[in-house]
C-alpha cells in the first residue's frame, strides 16, 4: 500500500479516532503498538503518536524509539505524542495546576502557520490530560495556546516535527480534520489516495495473486462483512470460493431462509447448513456468558469442519475480519486498551482444521466496509443491516437457552426491527435488537394475573461500534411497539428500554 501513515499506539481510547479521521482524508493508514518490532519504517511517510493513559513522568511509561523518525519523516505527536518528546528532549513536563479536560479554546495562533492553516482563534479543541508542557526545548517553537494550556502546539525548527496536547481527532475539536489535514497533505505531503474503487483493485489483484487456483471456504453470516468479503474474493478466485451458511438456531426470524434467498441473486456460491438442533443441544443448561459463547464458537467450528471436509483439497479460511478486531486484540503494552472480550474471528483455529487463513478486510473499519461494498455493487439493503452479533440471540437471551425463548425473543425482534422499518427509523439507528431478561415480573392481562417474561429493547447510534450512545426513539413509536410486543408475543407482559451509552455500557447485554 502506497503513501502509509503509522500511528503508533501508547494506549489512548482515542487511537482508533485517529486512523478513522485520516481515513476520511482518503489516506490509508496503520496502527501498531508503539514497541512493535512487525512493521518497516519505509513504508510509511508520515508519523503520528497518540495519546496515552501514562503520564511520561513515570518509571513506566512508554518509551518510543524515535531515532528512525523524528527529523526524518514528519511526525506529529498527540497529547502524550507530545509530552514525550518535550519531556525527552529538553523540556519540562509536570502535573497541570488547572483542569485539562473537555473543552477549550485556541487563544493564540502563530501568525503564517502552515499547520493551523484555515484555523482560526478561538476554534473549540478538547483537551484530555493530567499533565501538561510548562517549558518547551530550546528548539521547539510554540505555535498554539489556549487560554489554560500555554503550550498546546509547537513545531521543532528545521524539522517536520509537530506536537499537540489537545485531540484533533475527537469531534468536539471542531477544526480537526482540518488541521491534520494540514499536517500530512500540505506538511508531510501524502497524497489522498485512499478510496474503495483502489482498494478493490488493490485487493482483487492481491487475493489473485495469493490465491491462485486454491479453494477457499468461508463461513457467511448474512452480515455486512463476511458479504463484501466473500465478493471481493469470488471477484478474484470465482467458483474456487465455497461459502457456508450455518443456522445456528440463534439467528433472527426467517433469517436464514431469507439470506439464502438474497444470496442466489449475487452469484455466490452458497451452501445452506441448518445445525439449529444441534446448538440448542449443546447449549441446554449453560447460562454463563462466556460458557454459551464458547459452546457457539466450538459447536460452529465442529459443523463448518465437516462441512469444509466435504470440499476436496480445500486450503484457505476466508473470514470477515475487520480492523478493529484486530487493533482490540492486540495491544500496546500487553493491554494499553483492556480486553471487555474476545473476538470470535480473531486468534486463528484449531489445529485439527489444517487451513490458512485469509482476511480481506482487516485493514477496514466498519463503514469503511460499506464503502467498498457500494463500489462493488451490492444491494444498499444489505448493507445497510445493522450488525448482529456472531453469537446471535445466544448472548441476547440472559440466562440458560431453550428453544421456546429462542422464539419468543425472535417475535419480540422481528416486531421492533420491522416497526423501525414500517417508520422509517431503521437507517437513522446504527444497531437495533431485544434481550430477554431472566427475570418475570407481574402483570394483568383481561382480568387475570399474569407473571411472564420481561424484554429490553436497544438502539444505538454509532460509527464502528468503539462508542455509542442510545437512540432518542420517539415515544408513539416505543408506545405502539411494546403494545404490539405484549399483545402479540406469548409468554411476554413488560417491555422497557434501555438508556445506557457505551462506555460505560456495552452495546449487548452479555
Amino acid at each position: 500500500m502506497q503513501h502509509q501513515v503509522l500511528i503508533l499506539d501508547f494506549g489512548s481510547q482515542y487511537t482508533q479516532l485517529i486512523a478513522r479521521r485520516v481515513r476520511e482524508l482518503n489516506i490509508f493508514c496503520e496502527i501498531f503498538p508503539y514497541n512493535s518490532k512487525t512493521f518497516d519504517i519505509k513504508d510509511y511517510k508520515a508519523v503520528i503518536l497518540s495519546g496515552s493513559p501514562s503520564s511520561v513522568r513515570s518509571e513506566e511509561a512508554p518509551h518510543p524509539d524515535l531515532s528512525e523518525i523524528k527529523g526524518k519523516l514528519p511526525l506529529l505527536g498527540v497529547c502524550y505524542g507530545a509530552q514525550y518528546m518535550a519531556h525527552n528532549f529538553g523540556g519540562e513536563v509536570g502535573a497541570s495546576n488547572t483542569r485539562e479536560y473537555g473543552r477549550a479554546n485556541l487563544s493564540f495562533i502563530k501568525e503564517n502557520e502552515v499547520f493551523f492553516e484555515n484555523v482560526s482563534t478561538g476554534s473549540q479543541v478538547w483537551m484530555s490530560h493530567s499533565d501538561t508542557i510548562l517549558n518547551l526545548p530550546e528548539t521547539f517553537e510554540l505555535i498554539g495556546s489556549t487560554h489554560d494550556v500555554k503550550n498546546a502546539a509547537f513545531k521543532i525548527k528545521d524539522e517536520k516535527t509537530y506536537g499537540i496536547q489537545f485531540h484533533p481527532e475527537v469531534y468536539h475539536s471542531k477544526d480537526g480534520l482540518t488541521i491534520l489535514k494540514n499536517f500530512l497533505v500540505n506538511i508531510a505531503e501524502v497524497e489522498q489516495t485512499w478510496t474503495p474503487d483502489s482498494f478493490v483493485e488493490t485487493t482483487v489483484a492481491e487475493l489473485k495473486e495469493k490465491l491462485g487456483d486454491d479453494k477457499v471456504v468461508l463461513g457467511l453470516s448474512g452480515g455486512v462483512d463476511s458479504t463484501v468479503a466473500a465478493t471481493l474474493i469470488s471477484k478474484a478466485i470465482g467458483k474456487n470460493l465455497y461459502c457456508i451458511f450455518v443456522n445456528n438456531g440463534l439467528l433472527r426470524k426467517n433469517e436464514f431462509e431469507n439470506v439464502l434467498d438474497q444470496y442466489k441473486h449475487m452469484g455466490l456460491n452458497v451452501k445452506g447448513v441448518d445445525a439449529s438442533a444441534r446448538f440448542l443441544k449443546e447449549l441446554e443448561g449453560e447460562s454463563d456468558p462466556e460458557g454459551k459463547r464458547k459452546i457457539i464458537g466450538r459447536v460452529f467450528i465442529e459443523v463448518f469442519d465437516d462441512e469444509a471436509h466435504e470440499i476436496q483439497n480445500v486450503k484457505w479460511l476466508a473470514q470477515g475480519t475487520i480492523y478493529p478486531d484486530v487493533i482490540e486484540s492486540v495491544s500496546a503494552t500487553g493491554g494499553p486498551s483492556a480486553t471487555i472480550k474476545s473476538h470470535h474471528n480473531v486468534g486463528g483455529l484449531p489445529d485439527f482444521m489444517k487451513l490458512k487463513i485469509v482476511e480481506p478486510l482487516n485493514t477496514l473499519f466498519k463503514d469503511e466496509v460499506r464503502r467498498v461494498g457500494k463500489s462493488m455493487g451490492i444491494d444498499a439493503e444489505l448493507l445497510g443491516r445493522h450488525p448482529f452479533p456472531g453469537p446471535g440471540f445466544g448472548i441476547r437471551i440472559l440466562g440458560d437457552i431453550t428453544a421456546e425463548k429462542v422464539r419468543m425473543l425472535q417475535e419480540v425482534d422481528h416486531i421492533f426491527i420491522q416497526g423501525l422499518k414500517d417508520e422509517g427509523l431503521y437507517n437513522k439507528v446504527w444497531q437495533a435488537g431485544a434481550m430477554l431478561l431472566p427475570v418475570n415480573s407481574v402483570g394483568v392481562m383481561g382480568d387475570e394475573r399474569t407473571y411472564e417474561k420481561a424484554v429490553v429493547l436497544r438502539a444505538v447510534e454509532s460509527t464502528d461500534g468503539m462508542t455509542a450512545d442510545w437512540v432518542n426513539l420517539p415515544y408513539e413509536f416505543l408506545q405502539k411497539t411494546s403494545n404490539k410486543i405484549i399483545n402479540g408475543v406469548k409468554g411476554v407482559n413488560r417491555v422497557v428500554y434501555d438508556i445506557s451509552s457505551k462506555p460505560p455500557a456495552t452495546i449487548e447485554w452479555e
